[in-house]
């Protein structure tokens, strides 16, 4: 665990150092911000739960890429500037290694879309919303983050470069999605398939309606779990190369 945190606060300081991570928050919020504000004062009267609804389709696509751009430094970075080695020959084991650099990236998008808690808090201005439908909202957006930033994760650990992980996390995340269009042609069992392997279009929509399933807590753990293992496993064939 000692060696987790070190990884944690080596990562979360990079993070704060580079601008990079303010350029995507900023222009993350900016964009929730733009979205939300034509959807709440549009041409026509929403109602308050259509605007919330709105507003967390929106927020869910820009976490998403959020977590894509995040993830791009995690472990490509260290290759390409060629300071992998050092953390290999450090007393630190591969998956202390993964799950620190995941805690430390997680930490900071969650607090990128904890900022955004202002933007659904308009509406009580003029409307009302149920308070369990923000939190379940937000809930489904960190576990959407987190679980794009654990295929972030394996993308980053087979790429030698950060722009070349950043083009494989989002072929990764487009694939899953896509699922669920292929769901929408499919037949039978298969269409149910597909249609549960798709994260944001499945998995995310019950939080966004203000609903938590335990099915969908289950998919996005085991999503994550599987992903850092994955990147673990590359890892550890890395360290002997």
């Amino acid at each position: 665990m000692k060696s987790i945190g070190l990884i944690v606060r080596r990562e979360l300081a990079a993070y704060l150092r580079t601008p990079a991570g303010y350029i995507i928050a900023g222009v993350m919020l900016l964009w929730q911000g733009i979205t939300f504000n034509a959807y709440a004062v549009g041409s026509e009267p929403s109602l308050s739960t259509d605007v919330l609804l709105r507003f967390f389709e929106v927020a869910g696509g820009t976490t998403i890429v959020s977590g894509v751009l995040f993830s791009m430094r995690l472990l490509a970075e260290e290759r390409s500037n060629g300071t992998q080695t050092l953390l290999f020959t450090s007393p630190i084991r591969e998956g202390e290694i993964v799950v620190g650099k995941y805690l430390a990236s997680f930490v900071f998008l969650s607090v990128v879309i904890l900022l955004s808690l202002y933007l659904p808090a308009l509406i009580f201005v003029n409307g009302k919303v149920s308070y369990g439908h923000i939190a379940s909202g937000y809930l489904g957006l960190l576990f959407l983050g987190g679980s794009t930033l654990a295929v972030g994760m394996f993308a980053s650990s087979l790429a030698k470069h950060p722009f070349l992980a950043v083009l494989l996390a989002g072929m990764f995340a487009a694939l899953l999605e896509i699922c669920w269009w292929v769901a929408r042609i499919s037949e039978g069992s298969w269409a149910s398939i597909f249609e549960y392997f798709s994260p944001f279009y499945n998995h995310f929509q019950p939080f966004r309606r203000g609903l938590l399933q335990l099915s969908d807590v289950v998919f996005f753990v085991t999503l994550v779990y599987l992903m850092l293992l994955a990147s673990t496993r590359v890892l550890k064939s890395q360290r002997w190369q």
